[in-house]
């Protein structure tokens, strides 16, 4: 079965936080949200793509979420790693060094971390090869 990919879920704990967080940074934006009894499914995204991040509130819960050591990252792409770094550093975001990740001697991407309320980090890539 072929599949296209919709969405990413992520668990968090402060719903205000998250939100300002990823519009500010990542200018996605609430598209739908559900409310249940015990728990909030809020679908943000942004004009460039289709695919969203699904935040997911338990309500009630006080304690932060333990990420273990299987969470990897998100990526998102920016089209300039300079740029969007200078951007997100003004703005009071810990960004990391941007880096070059080569294989011989072909770059493979220009990148760098950022880490949202929760823990989850983020690759921002800027575009180009595969990543456009």
């Amino acid at each position: 079965m072929g599949g296209k990919l919709i969405h990413a879920m992520v668990r968090v704990l402060d719903e205000t936080k998250s939100i300002a967080f990823y519009e500010s940074t990542l200018d996605l934006k609430v598209a739908e949200r559900f409310d249940f009894d015990g728990f909030s499914l809020i679908y943000l995204r942004n004009e460039l793509s289709t695919f969203e991040l699904e935040l997911t509130v338990n309500h009630g819960r006080t304690e932060p979420y333990q990420l273990g050591d299987g969470y990897g990252h998100l990526a998102v792409t920016v089209d300039s790693a300079e740029s969007e770094h200078a951007r997100l550093s003004e703005a009071g975001v810990a960004a990391g060094p941007i880096r070059d990740f080569k294989h011989g001697n072909t770059t493979l991407a220009r990148f760098f971390f950022i880490t949202d309320p929760d823990g989850y980090k983020i690759e921002v890539i800027e575009r180009g090869g595969r990543f456009v």
